[in-house]
C-alpha cells in the first residue's frame, strides 16, 4: 500500500492492494494454480466479467490484472458514460504496444443495448480487452453476444476471518492508523455488519476511529453500533439479492415452511422491495405450486394483490403476511403447471387440424362441408356428459393432466371416473 495519501483520502482507498499477492480473499481465482493467476503468469488476459457484491475487490483486481500483463488501463463507469465517451476510449490504441488496452467498465449491467453493442465490436476485433464488473448476475444483465465472448468469474464475499485480516492490516500498515494506539475489540462485529464487504468494513473502522477522543482508541461493540446506524440491513433490490431472496421466499412457501417464507419476505420489505412485486409473485405461486389442490389459494392471492396495490405500505405487510402463511400451509400440487407446459411443448410442433365435429358451422357452406356435424351436446344427456373425442384423431389418448394425490384433485378424479362409468353403463 502506498504511504503518499493525505489524511482526507478514505481509508479504503489508502488500503487498496498494489499487487495480486496483497489481495485478501478470492483465493479460488488468485491463489497459485487458480484460473486468473495462471492466465497472467502466462502473460494472457482475455476479456472477462467479474461478478460479485460491492466492496469485494472487483475494481482492484481489474487494475492489478492489467498491470500484471503490462497493459494500459482505462476505467469507465456505466453510470456516467455515454456511447460517445465510450467510442472515444475504444478509438484509443497503444502506440508502442501490439497488445490491446484493458478497458474496465464498472457496473456494466447498467449499459444499454447500444453501449453493449459498441463494446461487442471492439472485443470481437481484438481492439480492447474488456473487464466488466457487475453486482448483478451477468446472465440477466449482459447481452448474450457479449457474454459469450467473455469469461465470467464469480467473486465471493469475504468471510469473518478475511475481514478481520483486512482490519488488522489497516491498523498496522496504514500510514495514518499505524501512528495511533488502537485496541480493536469488535472485529467480529464489524465483519458481521460488513456482510463480506471489505470497503464497508474499512469505512466502519475509520468512522469509529474518527469519533474517538480517548487514548488508546478502543473499538468495541458499543462504538461500532454508534457509527454503524443502518448498516445492519443490506439488500440490493436492483441486484442479484433481489432474485436470490424472491427465490428463497418462493421455495419456502413451496416447501410448506411459513416461518422461512415470512422471514425472506420481511427481508425484502425491510430492504425496500415493492410490496406489489411480492404480491404478484404470490399470485403466480398460488397457481403454479398449489393449483387445484386448493383453488381458493389463487383467489386469496389475487385479492391480496389488489389490496396491496390500493393500500400500500406499511399496512400492506399485514395482508402479505396473511396470504403467505395461507399459501405456505396449503396443500400443494403442480399438476396443472406440468400439464400446460406439456401441452405448450406439443403445440409448438403439432399443427393438427380441428376435427370437423368440433368446428363452428356458422354458415350454410360450412355446415354443408361437415362443420359441427356429429357433435353431441353433453347437456342433453344424463349428468351433462357424453363420451366423445375432443382431440385430433392422431392425438386421441394423449394425456397432459394427471390428477395429483391431494384430496381435492382426487375428489375431482373420482367424479370424472364416475361420469365415464355412468356413460358406459347407459350404452350397454
Amino acid at each position: 500500500m502506498s504511504s503518499t495519501f493525505h489524511a482526507d483520502t478514505p481509508l479504503a482507498q489508502r488500503m487498496r492492494p498494489n499487487s495480486l499477492d496483497a489481495i485478501i480473499g478470492q483465493t479460488h481465482l488468485l491463489a497459485a494454480g487458480a484460473p486468473l493467476r495462471r492466465l497472467v503468469e502466462q502473460g494472457h488476459l482475455p476479456s472477462i466479467i467479474l461478478h460479485g457484491e460491492a466492496g469485494i475487490g472487483k475494481t482492484t483486481i481489474a487494475m492489478l490484472l492489467a498491470g500484471a500483463v503490462n497493459r494500459s488501463f482505462h476505467a469507465l463507469s456505466a453510470l456516467n458514460t455515454g456511447v460517445k465517451q465510450l467510442r472515444d476510449v475504444l478509438d484509443k490504441k497503444d502506440s508502442l504496444s501490439f497488445e490491446s488496452p484493458v478497458v474496465f467498465i464498472d457496473e456494466i449491467h447498467r449499459f444499454n443495448k447500444a453501449q453493449q453493442d459498441a463494446l461487442l465490436g471492439a472485443v470481437e476485433a481484438g481492439d480492447i480487452t474488456l473487464i466488466g464488473a457487475t453486482t448483478e448476475n451477468p446472465s440477466f444483465s449482459v447481452n448474450n453476444a457479449l457474454l459469450s465472448r467473455c469469461q465470467v468469474y464469480r467473486l465471493e464475499p469475504l468471510d469473518t476471518e478475511q475481514i478481520t485480516a483486512v482490519l488488522q492490516r489497516a491498523i498496522h500498515q496504514d500510514s495514518i492508523l499505524k501512528t495511533l494506539d488502537i485496541d480493536l475489540q469488535a472485529a467480529d462485529t464489524i465483519s458481521k455488519l460488513a456482510h463480506g464487504d471489505a470497503r464497508k468494513a474499512l469505512n466502519l473502522l475509520e468512522l469509529a476511529v474518527q469519533t474517538a477522543n480517548e487514548t488508546p482508541i478502543v473499538i468495541d461493540d458499543t462504538r461500532v453500533a454508534s457509527v454503524a446506524q443502518s448498516a445492519l440491513v443490506r439488500y440490493d433490490k436492483d441486484g442479484e439479492q433481489h432474485y436470490d431472496m424472491i427465490s428463497a421466499m418462493i421455495k419456502s412457501v413451496r416447501g410448506s415452511d411459513p416461518d422461512a417464507a415470512l422471514y425472506w419476505m420481511a427481508r425484502m420489505l425491510v430492504g425496500g422491495e415493492p410490496a406489489d412485486f411480492i404480491a404478484r409473485r404470490l399470485v403466480i405461486l398460488a397457481s403454479e405450486d398449489i393449483g387445484n389442490a386448493n383453488p381458493n389459494a389463487l383467489l386469496l392471492a389475487d385479492a391480496a394483490l389488489r389490496s396491496v396495490q390500493s393500500i400500500g405500505m406499511p399496512e400492506a405487510r399485514i395482508i402479505l403476511g396473511q396470504v403467505i402463511v395461507y399459501l405456505a400451509t396449503s396443500a400443494k400440487s403442480n399438476s396443472t403447471y406440468k400439464a400446460i407446459n406439456a401441452a405448450m411443448r406439443l403445440a409448438e410442433k403439432d399443427a393438427s387440424p380441428v376435427p370437423l365435429h368440433l368446428r363452428n358451422g356458422v354458415t350454410k357452406l360450412m355446415r354443408e362441408q361437415g362443420y359441427g356435424q356429429e357433435y353431441v351436446y353433453p347437456h342433453d344427456y344424463p349428468n351433462h356428459y357424453y363420451a366423445q373425442s375432443y382431440l385430433p384423431d392422431r392425438l386421441v389418448g394423449t394425456r397432459f393432466y394427471e390428477f395429483a394425490d391431494n384430496q381435492r384433485e382426487q375428489h375431482s378424479k373420482q367424479f370424472v371416473d364416475w361420469l365415464k362409468q355412468q356413460a358406459a353403463s347407459s350404452k350397454q
